[in-house]
């Protein structure tokens, strides 16, 4: 699901004479780990009209990989997990599992922009999607992908695009929680599935709230194919 060393600032003239001479370390940027809890065995569910809307789930597969479950809380856990891997400085989604078979996706083309999705330079061609940056930085920034996902047992093969704004963390509240500081994903989903070969559609645009220490979903505001919106209600650990 930003961003930067903070200067601290020392007010008064007393106060900068008395502290001549003195440095303070910049503190050290956040990492995206600090808000999705990535990583760890945390789970949370969000709410929707006055009933849940849906849970999720972060399940470590090793110290650089891990999977999160996104589905019903009657029905968990479900077949679905999205398998994100730490690479350097990057968030990689190499996939998901779904059906009893996996989905593994491979990029063709990678962007990074700005905040307004301008001055795009391409910096990759090929392997996983690079997802988010792991250390967050003070400004926002844009990632697009296009490439394929192929479905292990079959061999089926589907187009996809995913443009994806990444803004700085910024205080954010819900009717359940209150006040706490977010990052929030804006993202575009276009894929053909079903139609394999044709161009590709819009599937989804929504924006998510990802909570500082808490997790994930902390608000979801869903856009297309239909307005829709839920609110993180409960997190724990398991």
């Amino acid at each position: 699901m930003r961003r930067c060393a903070r200067a601290v600032a020392v007010v008064g003239a007393a106060a900068a004479t008395g502290l001549a001479g003195i440095t303070v370390p910049a503190q050290a940027a956040e990492n995206y780990g600090q808000y999705s809890m990535f990583g760890k065995r945390r789970a949370g569910q969000h709410w929707s009209g006055g009933q849940v809307g849906g849970q999720w789930a972060w399940k470590p597969l090793s110290s650089t990989t891990s999977e999160i479950s996104w589905g019903d809380p009657k029905k968990w856990p479900p077949s679905y997990a999205e398998k994100f891997v730490r690479s350097g400085d990057w968030l990689m989604l190499d996939g998901w599992r779904d059906n009893g078979t996996y989905y593994k996706l491979r990029v063709t083309k990678e962007q990074i922009g700005d905040v307004n999705c301008k001055n795009l330079k391409t910096f990759a061609t090929s392997g996983p999607q690079h997802y988010v940056k792991w250390t967050i930085p003070s400004t926002g920034y844009c990632l697009k992908a296009w490439g394929t996902i192929t479905e292990q047992s079959s061999g089926k093969v589907v187009d996809f695009g995913h443009t994806q704004i990444w803004y700085p963390p910024a205080s954010c509240s819900n009717r359940y929680l209150g006040k706490q500081t977010c990052i929030k994903q804006w993202e575009s989903w276009w894929d053909n599935n079903g139609s394999p070969g044709k161009p590709i559609k819009r599937k989804l645009d929504r924006d998510q709230y990802i909570a500082r220490g808490k997790g994930m979903a902390f608000k979801i505001h869903q856009f297309y194919p239909k307005t829709w919106n839920s609110e993180a209600k409960s997190y724990w650990n398991w």
